[in-house]
């Protein structure tokens, strides 16, 4: 590492520091201060009118889910029906060759990815008749940008087996037409009737994920997180086996806890946390000490579990995945057994089932001499009476801030479900600030990108300078710059028990992000604008936009 001197302003995790310069030696920060360093040998970190933050701790991700998708049939960066369209249709001529390899094999190869907009089609649900346009000859499955829903063409459906006769599996939706046949479009649970067809990604292909996964997440600042899903989760390997060669071979550079997944399915709750604790890892820069439920689906595909019908014609109350008594015996049965958990909430009912099953095991932050690390991700639809129970039982918040504006899926899809009480029920960040609930953010990408300015700029200006509607969502729901990168940075790092993340300290590793400006001295409007110029994980230098600059 090699690091000029220049003025910087500093956010330690907790406040802004009167100082301009960090120095660090071996890795190791080494003095904060302003001015001269006082040992001219040691390296400073470079930057003038910007901002040097803790690396960012990403506290809900799916890295190698996001690394893969990148790598196959990625529309994550498409504007629109047309240009995902043109998307698919390069990425099908380009991977044309290895159908004629595969010829006469028992092989079939499918087209992945994903990265759809459910905003971009009539009710979020595309059709087979679209891609079979595209892709005739190959099989088609494209997850949507939230992972909730499956985008199939008609080779996909008939190797599934997927017909008018086919039941809708518990948990699922088959979109079908008026007639009864199955449309292409798959939600939740119903996803799995294709992936189960789909090749399991070899252990190569999960690596490459994995490292190009880490590769954007660094790119953005990003030097911690916690991976959302570690199981095998629709279509998808899980990564812990990854993971753990990764960290063994030094290619992992930024600290991770993995959140090992509770499928829906399970009927003998001790024999699951038994499964689980053999995964468990306590110590390293890869640790399973969380575990993931997911408690309902979307808004979008009216799967999120809501207390009161949906407002629409089609009515309904959503889709709870657990019983209220599987609830209580498996969050009793975790946290007695030491592990965090990690809900998956978006309906009020969804968020009130979670609260009730961690009230349930004695709400409070600690259990015996343990500090628990229990929380809820998404919190986008909750009752006004629920927000103080955060605070009360010690549960984080987990906010995917990015989503609190009025993008087409919010307009389209999401406000005419819930109706004009609900809709004031949305991502209230400052209600919970208010009530003094521990918050965390994370980014859920590849649902949505990882870039922590992003999020922040949401979270500040509850709007998005590519929102279909720029007004405010609920602008008295809005918190302040400081709050929004405790969030992102020190609140979340509590989550991963992160020693190391989270706050810049003299002693401690070097996990750093440079930021292109000084948000402090920025105009609100403008946040979105910053971008990360430098990471530095464990101390080593992992990004630097800086060295092109320096070099033109």
């Amino acid at each position: 590492m090699n690091l000029d001197v220049l003025d910087v302003s500093i956010f330690d995790g907790h406040s802004v520091l009167p100082a301009n310069r960090i120095s660090i030696r071996d890795g190791i920060i080494t003095e904060i201060g302003s001015g001269p360093a006082v040992d001219p040998s040691e390296h400073t970190i470079t930057a003038t009118g910007k901002l040097i933050t803790p690396g960012f701790v990403d506290a809900h991700v799916h890295t190698t889910f996001g690394g893969q998708e990148s790598l196959a049939c990625d529309l994550s960066e498409a504007q629109g029906l047309e240009a995902s369209l043109e998307v698919i249709r390069d990425y099908v001529t380009a991977t044309a060759a290895s159908t004629a390899t595969a010829a006469g094999t028992t092989d079939v190869n499918w087209v992945t990815g994903g990265g759809w907009s459910m905003a971009d089609f009539p009710g979020g649900a595309p059709t087979a008749v679209i891609l079979d346009e595209l892709s005739p000859d190959r099989p088609v499955i494209l997850l949507s940008a939230d992972h909730h829903s499956a985008w199939v063409n008609t080779q996909a459906m008939d190797l599934a087996g997927i017909d008018a006769s086919t039941p809708t599996p518990p948990g699922g939706v088959i979109e079908k037409d008026e007639a009864g046949a199955p449309t292409g479009c798959l939600h939740e649970s119903a996803m799995d009737l294709v992936s189960a067809h789909v090749p399991t990604a070899s252990d190569a292909d999960i690596r490459a994920g994995l490292l190009a996964g880490q590769s954007s997440l660094h790119a953005f600042g990003v030097t911690a997180w916690m991976d959302a899903i570690v199981g095998d989760y629709s279509g998808h390997r899980s990564p812990f086996d990854t993971y753990v060669e990764a960290e063994d071979s030094g290619d992992l550079t930024a600290e991770v806890v993995g959140s090992l997944w509770w499928p829906r399915d399970v009927e003998d709750i001790d024999a699951q946390v038994a499964a689980l604790l053999d995964q468990r890892r306590t110590h390293g820069g890869f640790r399973t000490t969380s575990v993931k439920f997911m408690l309902d689906g979307i808004v979008e595909s009216r799967t999120a579990a809501m207390s009161a019908e949906y407002s629409c014609a089609c009515g309904g109350f959503g889709t709870s995945y657990f019983t209220r008594e599987h609830l209580h015996r498996a969050f009793a049965a975790l946290d007695a057994a030491g592990f965090d958990i990690h809900c998956h909430a978006i309906g009020d009912a969804a968020n009130r089932a979670a609260l009730d099953a961690f009230e349930s095991i004695g709400g409070s932050e600690t259990t015996g001499d343990r500090e628990r690390r229990h929380h809820i991700a998404h919190v986008q639809v909750v009752d006004p009476v629920d927000i103080p129970r955060f605070a009360q039982l010690g549960i984080t918040a987990n906010l995917q801030a990015l989503w609190a504006c009025h993008d087409h899926q919010l307009l389209d899809l999401n406000l005419p479900y819930l109706g004009s009480e609900r809709s004031r029920w949305l991502y209230p960040f400052k209600s919970f600030a208010d009530a003094g609930t521990h918050l965390a953010m994370g980014s859920d990408w590849p649902v949505s990108t990882p870039n922590p300015w992003e999020a922040i700029h949401v979270a500040v200006n509850r709007s998005h300078p590519d929102a279909g509607d720029p007004a405010p969502l609920l602008p008295e729901q809005a918190i302040d710059l400081i709050t929004a990168l405790r969030a992102y940075t020190s609140g979340s790092a509590h989550l991963l028990r992160s020693g190391a993340n989270g706050t810049i300290r003299t002693g401690q590793i070097a996990n750093l992000a440079l930021a292109s400006d000084n948000p402090f001295d920025l105009d609100p409007g403008s946040l979105a604008e910053v971008h990360n110029e430098m990471t530095i994980a464990g101390g080593r230098i992992v990004h630097d936009a800086t060295t092109a600059e320096r070099q033109s």
